[in-house]
């Protein structure tokens, strides 16, 4: 008879024992629910899976070799035609041996005259030799005599240019696809890094001013009163033509000091209103600090907005670094993004090469719609009163 009452006990007392779900169990439920999210969510994952091949060298590592000819065209169904590399031919030319060598008169070879006059100093001719153009050329015999030596030490070697590549080529022979993918890792690793830092520093100065309120928050209202009464892009620029350092750092530095007003007013307001709760009178009553309470009482009721800022901010500065680098103040030479091979672009369409201009602008768009729809969900699920 006890121990069939104690078990009924323990069993009415089960359910008491069950904790309810947390702010972050909540939101993760609600973005579960939402189909559209997670289709985001699954496009934003594998653009940064596809950042983080690109970084560690596994995808995209060679997007700077020359892989087809100037601008080849896009296309999924044309051959593509080999070209001979210059040394290779003269090693066949002049009768070194080659395993690889078959083609020594490319017409599109820039060394062909080169070749030329090595037929024709086998043949008993000159040292002196015109190329087609009647231009007599003085380092002639040393160049000749340097592609000789590379041909006997082996290191002749066969490289092949394609005509057309299922992405297209740009005016180097760079893959398209590969250099979109190289663009992607440095535009969006610009954007969260940058918005990380603008969050952070928007988060320090709204718990700042919002905690102690009075002439401090004066202070950073005075400075972000400033801030916001200059137009975004105008701002930006003028940061860029100070710093003038072009760099990725350089960047992410004039991002993440032109953005923070947005998580600031947000932050700012929420430590206004949480300074003022229980828990916050019950740190101070047990000695806890100011900062104590700002970043270890207060901080984690209201990380939620912090992190919806972070989100909206990494939509924001991709676009913002794909105009710098547009305009000219971006990525520094050699290095690809977005913004600059638009740049590139904007020359290209004179040609009628238009497939860098789609790529870049295509996957662009399709992450930005991607991430954009993901924190409008990510807001609901956080807070429904939003809905």
């Amino acid at each position: 008879m006890n121990q069939t009452l104690q078990q009924s006990l323990s069993t009415n007392a089960a359910p008491q024992e069950q904790t309810s779900p947390g702010l972050w169990a909540l939101a993760w439920r609600r973005l579960r629910a939402d189909k559209v999210a997670m289709i985001a969510l699954a496009i934003v994952a594998a653009f940064l899976a596809t950042i983080l091949l690109s970084s560690t060298g596994l995808i995209a590592a060679d997007w700077e070799q020359e892989t087809a000819v100037s601008y080849a065209p896009p296309t999924w169904t044309a051959s593509s035609t080999e070209f001979i590399d210059n040394t290779a031919a003269i090693a066949q030319s002049t009768g070194t041996p080659s395993a690889k060598a078959t083609v020594a008169d490319n017409p599109l070879d820039p060394l062909r005259d080169v070749i030329k006059s090595l037929r024709q100093q086998e043949h008993g001719a000159s040292n002196t030799v015109q190329n087609d153009y009647g231009i007599v050329d003085p380092l002639e015999k040393e160049m000749t005599e340097i592609r000789l030596a590379q041909a006997k030490s082996g290191k002749a070697k066969v490289t092949t240019r394609a005509v057309t590549l299922p992405f297209g080529a740009d005016k180097w022979g760079h893959d398209i696809i590969k250099k979109t993918i190289k663009g992607a890792e440095t535009s969006i690793l610009v954007g969260i890094i940058a918005a990380f830092l603008a969050t952070l520093l928007g988060t320090i100065f709204g718990a700042v001013a919002g905690y102690f309120g009075g002439r401090t928050d004066d202070l950073f209202n005075w400075f972000y009163s400033i801030f916001t009464s200059v137009p975004y892009l105008l701002l930006i620029l003028s940061v860029a033509a100070v710093l003038q350092q072009k760099g990725i750092s350089t960047i992410i530095l004039i991002l993440a000091l032109t953005g923070w007003t947005g998580p600031f007013r947000l932050m700012r307001a929420e430590y206004m209103k949480h300074k003022t709760r229980e828990y916050v009178w019950a740190a101070d009553a047990i000695g806890a600090s100011h900062w104590r309470k700002m970043f270890v009482h207060i901080f984690p009721n209201v990380s939620h907005v912090a992190l919806v800022q972070v989100s909206i901010l990494v939509v924001g500065f991709i676009k913002s670094e794909v105009i710098l680098s547009f305009l000219g103040f971006g990525v520094p030479v050699g290095t690809v993004s977005w913004g600059s091979m638009l740049n590139e672009a904007q020359n290209e369409l004179i040609l009628g090469k238009w497939w860098q201009l789609v790529a870049a602008t295509a996957a662009m768009a399709v992450l930005v719609t991607a991430f954009s729809l993901f924190t409008d969900a990510l807001r609901d699920a956080l807070d429904p009163k939003l809905k």
